[in-house]
């Protein structure tokens, strides 16, 4: 499935090329200031384009915010296939595991606004991105010497990003307070 997630897209015209810069920097700027509550309509034309380019490439607002999470997640799943230890191969599964919820609060934090609009519910098992973490935090679990599927489940439950607002926004813990209790659940996996 990793693989799937990493290959490259196929070739796009220039102009659908330039169509999708555009839309992906307006639902940018969008979600940022307003959060998941926009419409099609708004989008093409902050954009820039129709409505009818912008359905071809999108159904919806929730696969916009998937497209756009996706290219900041795929630099967090390149350091996790090939980037330097902690993150990537060579520290222990605890360790690799620390280090991946340390860089998943920090997505959040910048991108959560995307997060809520592209992972809510139910949706957010259905995205590339949850195989990818999953498949990670599974073969964490297997190195570690486990065979429980489930646990990987449980590990990335505290990631969701309607738990991340609620803590942050709502609770008013920090940045580091989430970081910290993630560190403590790390502790599953022997280091």
């Amino acid at each position: 499935m990793a693989e799937n997630l990493l290959a490259p897209a196929p070739a796009e015209r220039a102009d659908a090329a330039a169509n999708r810069r555009r839309i992906l920097a307006a639902a940018e700027r969008l979600f940022a200031e307003r959060g998941p509550q926009i419409s099609m309509t708004e989008l093409a034309g902050a954009a820039g384009v129709g409505r009818a380019t912008l359905y071809r490439r999108y159904p919806d607002v929730t696969s916009v915010a998937v497209a756009l999470l996706d290219v900041h997640e795929q630099d967090l799943q390149q350091r996790m296939i090939s980037g330097p230890p902690p993150l990537g191969p060579g520290a222990s599964p605890r360790r690799r595991l620390q280090a991946f919820y340390d860089s998943m609060i920090d997505l959040l934090e910048q991108h959560l606004p995307l997060a809520l609009g592209a992972e809510q519910g139910a949706s957010r098992f259905a995205t590339g991105a949850y195989g990818f973490w999953r498949t990670f935090v599974i073969s964490l679990i297997r190195a570690a010497g486990r065979e429980d599927d489930a646990l990987a489940d449980a590990l990335l439950a505290p990631l969701a990003p309607e738990l991340y607002r609620f803590q942050r926004h709502e609770r008013g813990q920090t940045v580091d307070e989430i970081k910290s209790a993630l560190a403590h659940l790390a502790h599953v996996l022997p280091d």
